[in-house]
């Protein structure tokens, strides 16, 4: 008998042993993570308004105001994780939150540059299905794309027009296929592009393969197609209506010091886009729009580098918000050269940065005040801008 209660209690202790184990398998840990930041960045054309946006205000996507101190973003970011799942959710404040989801943001402006908003920048979760294939609902950061709106991820400070003209966020699934850990594929179905509620009833398809060829270079090829015509569009060409962007994007890690890096898209859009007139003028006649920017960075020391970021974007069809004083499309060239200055444990971020943009001059006597840029007197004189600053990043 005293063996018998000895094997039920030895049997009992087992089952509580692995209930245990498996308690804490699933059970998970959270982590807090997030930054703020906060530039200031002199213009050398000093225009009257403080602004570095140019005639169509598109110029710059954040760092908008020169000659002041002012506030980027703040950004929250919970996480959960376990063996088969992942939860995210990340919220912006500030100034630039709006910007950067627009369609989506809970608080609206109080005024031009008084913005507190809170918007949900992403929202989604992962579930692991296989040890290849994931699963991801909700509402994501584009695959889109070399730059991203964190700033502590960019190595430049500013950000790049191919940025400030392509999607931010996209709201549906995707899965994830991971062939291998050189190969994988993505493929979703999402609202629309840059919107909280979707403007019609067509859906967008969005897809990435990843490809790693030699160890430190990495190749995404990324695409989105959607119908982004409104309901009170005309019907034949709302049925005809496509914005369509394909984008490659391919980093190589030369050596320990020194990194490479690429971003090229082509985009086009016929009919109209979500009811903002790109496109509706000329039915279904394509408009298109595209550019490539080139990117290096070397590590000076553990503690300092320094990198350049080469850019050239075509908008001369006029299907994007990057505009001449005239409201006629446009093509823009611009450098930047950024240092990355890393501070208190690698907590603190300090980039001192320089940046050209250079427009296509309008000509003729009678567009002599009808440029890009400001001067000082308030007039658009300028076909191009420089500006030259310092933003400070603290991240935790």
């Amino acid at each position: 008998m005293k063996i018998g209660y000895f094997l039920v209690f030895s049997l009992a202790l087992g089952f509580k042993a692995l209930a245990q184990d498996s308690t804490k398998a699933n059970v998970g840990t959270f982590t807090f993570s997030g930054y703020l930041d906060s530039y200031y960045f002199a213009n050398l054309n000093n225009p009257a308004s403080r602004s570095n946006l140019g005639a169509a205000g598109t110029a710059r996507a954040f760092d908008q105001k020169s000659g002041q101190f002012s506030l980027g973003l703040v950004q929250t970011k919970i996480n959960y994780v376990n063996d088969k799942s992942e939860a995210v959710v990340d919220l912006t404040f500030g100034p630039n939150s709006d910007l950067g989801n627009y369609g989506n943001v809970l608080s609206p402006n109080t005024g031009a540059g008084t913005s507190t908003s809170l918007a949900i920048k992403q929202a989604y979760f992962n579930y692991k299905a296989t040890d290849k294939l994931t699963f991801t609902a909700g509402q994501f950061g584009t695959h889109i794309g070399y730059e991203v709106i964190d700033a502590p991820i960019n190595y430049n400070y500013s950000l790049s027009n191919l940025f400030n003209n392509g999607p931010f966020y996209h709201i549906g699934l995707k899965a994830n296929y991971a062939f291998s850990d050189k190969v994988a594929l993505m493929a979703g179905v999402v609202n629309n592009v840059d919107n909280l509620n979707d403007n019609n009833r067509s859906k967008g398809v969005i897809s990435q393969l990843f490809v790693s060829p030699l160890k430190g270079w990495n190749v995404y090829v990324n695409w989105i197609g959607s119908n982004e015509a409104n309901p009170e569009d005309d019907a034949k060409e709302s049925s005809g209506n496509f914005y369509n962007l394909i984008d490659l994007t391919t980093t190589y890690q030369v050596s320990d010091k020194f990194f490479v890096g690429l971003n090229a898209a082509y985009g086009s859009q016929k009919g109209s886009f979500q009811g903002t007139g790109f496109g509706s003028d000329s039915g279904l006649v394509s408009k298109e729009w595209g550019g490539v920017a080139l990117y290096s960075n070397y590590a000076i020391s553990d503690k300092v580098g320094l990198g350049i970021r080469l850019e050239t974007f075509d908008n001369t069809g006029g299907s994007r918000g990057l505009l001449n004083f005239n409201g006629e499309g446009t093509t823009v060239n611009s450098f930047t050269l950024t240092s990355n200055i890393t501070l208190a444990n690698g907590h603190l971020l300090l980039k001192p940065e320089v940046r050209l943009d250079m427009y296509k001059k309008l000509s003729g006597e009678e567009n002599k005040e009808n440029q890009q840029f400001e001067d000082e007197d308030g007039d658009f004189t300028k076909d191009s801008q420089t500006t030259i600053g310092l933003a400070a990043i603290y991240k935790f």
